[in-house]
């Protein structure tokens, strides 16, 4: 059961994290909005992809956005404390970094269960939806309904077709449209025309009343058809999403794979609710401070920490993708680091030595 000094540093560690989660999302919401909408203009996507695009980069990015959330906001929710004295309050009644870590370490159990849901499900799933949202997206930009007075291109170039103008119903007027089949060129006009299978991997624009040209540039033998109705088909490249791409792999289907860019991406998941756990165990000692320090001290030493660790766990990665020796023992050597680092300075705040010091210099 939880006492209410607990209570009081567990809420305190709470709110500093969720503000400090805020600020970083909202960075981050800023940046993906940009290349999203650098995307959407470059695409053409509609407003509704754009938000749905939004929405599921950012639930990719919340694994690297978490940790850090929780290391500065136990660093900043301590330093409040220490700067105020209130630590020293509670040293003086007994209260010691055990007692410290209880309440937090609840907090961080959660943030490291919505870690691991989000690294070895959310993650990969909102991967796969990204992608096959943006490839419908770019299909039906590229190859949707046509608009009048303007040439479209489909098939690589292979087919052209202009309209004149398009009727409410959909239906389009004074139509040209030119297929190529290697040497060969196939001209037809139309009076109107009808779309069929707009946004599809296959569509078929049928004629009506017109005249169809056969033949090869520069030969004089070409057949001329008049006609009363005639469909063009249009077969568009297939676009498929990315399979390949280790991120959006599921991770049942990693932890069948023996390949070392499947272990990689397996180690890579599970490092990210082990970050979390280490990153806490290491914020308590590093937000001590010294009488007198200003309340935010310790957080440039808070960054520079984190992006040491994370940027070593990037490497590894790295080197166990491509097999090198830097990476044949894995990931889990990155995260004693920080934990040595952590052990060393709860030993150096309260070994004996010091303690027995300090209360020299008090009874002297």
């Amino acid at each position: 059961m939880l006492t209410r000094l607990d209570r009081y540093l567990l809420r305190e560690t709470t709110l500093a994290f969720v503000a400090v989660t805020g600020v970083l999302l909202v960075i981050l919401l800023s940046n993906q909005l940009a290349r999203v909408l650098g995307q959407a203009v470059k695409g053409d996507f509609p407003g509704s992809v754009v938000l749905a695009l939004l929405g599921l980069t950012t639930l990719q990015q919340l694994t690297v956005l978490l940790p850090l959330g929780l290391f500065l906001g136990i660093v900043l929710a301590l330093g409040r404390l220490y700067h105020e004295s209130e630590m020293t309050a509670m040293a003086a009644c007994g209260v010691g970094t055990a007692r410290i870590y209880r309440p937090i370490l609840l907090l961080t159990a959660v943030v490291v269960g919505i870690l691991a849901l989000l690294s070895f499900r959310v993650m990969p799933a909102a991967g796969i939806k990204a992608q096959q949202i943006r490839v419908a997206a770019l299909r039906a930009a590229q190859f949707g309904a046509l608009e009048p007075g303007r040439f479209r291109t489909f098939a690589g170039g292979d087919v052209v077709f202009y309209a004149e103008r398009v009727l409410p119903s959909g239906q389009l007027e004074g139509v040209f449209v030119q297929r190529r089949d290697g040497d060969r060129v196939e001209l037809a006009v139309a009076e109107r025309a009808q779309q069929r299978g707009a946004g599809l991997s296959e569509q078929l624009f049928v004629l009506f009343n017109g005249r169809r040209y056969e033949g090869v540039p520069g030969s004089p033998e070409w057949r001329i058809v008049e006609f009363k109705e005639h469909g063009v088909p249009v077969r568009l490249p297939e676009m498929k999403t990315k399979d390949e791409k280790l991120s959006i792999r599921p991770t049942s289907v990693l932890l069948k794979a023996r390949g070392n860019a499947e272990r990689s991406e397996l180690a890579w998941r599970t490092a990210m609710p082990l970050m979390a756990l280490v990153l806490m165990l290491l914020a308590v000692p590093l937000a001590k401070l010294a009488p007198r320090q200003g309340r935010f001290s310790r957080v440039g030493f808070a960054i520079l920490a984190y992006f040491l660790y994370s940027n070593l766990l990037a490497a590894v990665r790295a080197w166990m993708e491509k097999g090198n020796p830097g990476g044949a023992f894995g990931m889990w050597w990155v995260h004693m680091l920080p934990l040595l680092v952590a052990a060393w300075l709860i030993w150096r705040d309260e070994r004996p030595g010091r303690l027995w010091r300090r209360s020299r210099v008090a009874e002297g």
